[in-house]
């Protein structure tokens, strides 16, 4: 399928937390969890737009590092890819669409109302988090 709509979220990590961002627009999504990012423009590339998203919404510098494998339905057309993030400068405040952010330990992960289309990418990602800690911790020797 090639005319879907490729939305990107950020998996931003800092000291082993997670960057969850709280909807504050549309109304059906006020008050739920995400994973920072939006959609790719035309002509644009997904890591492209998630520079891009993460400076519109949060007001940062981030570069993509690494995608997350697997790709998450969203409405009819759209489909959520994510990648691990990591910040180059600036503090993420709550730009456009969020009221309200949070830098989540993987204890905290299930303390926030996630939107139902982002429970299995976060799912993936504390994944590839956990699958790149053990590895870090196999090889410091």
């Amino acid at each position: 399928m090639t005319d879907r709509i490729v939305v990107v979220g950020a998996a931003l990590t800092r000291e082993g937390r997670l960057l969850a961002a709280r909807r504050s627009a549309p109304p059906e999504l006020a008050g739920r969890w995400e994973l920072p990012g939006g959609k790719v423009e035309p002509g644009e590339s997904p890591e492209g737009a998630l520079v891009r998203e993460l400076r519109e919404e949060l007001g940062v510098e981030a570069e993509p590092v690494g995608r997350v494998p697997g790709e998450w339905p969203l409405k009819p057309g759209y489909v959520l890819r994510v990648w691990l993030s990591r910040l180059v400068s600036g503090e993420p405040l709550p730009l456009e669409d969020h009221d309200e952010l949070r830098w989540l330990t993987p204890d905290e992960i299930w303390d926030v109302a996630w939107l139902d289309q982002d429970v299995p990418a976060v799912k993936a990602v504390l994944s590839v988090l956990a699958s790149a800690g053990r590895r870090a911790e196999g090889g410091a020797r």
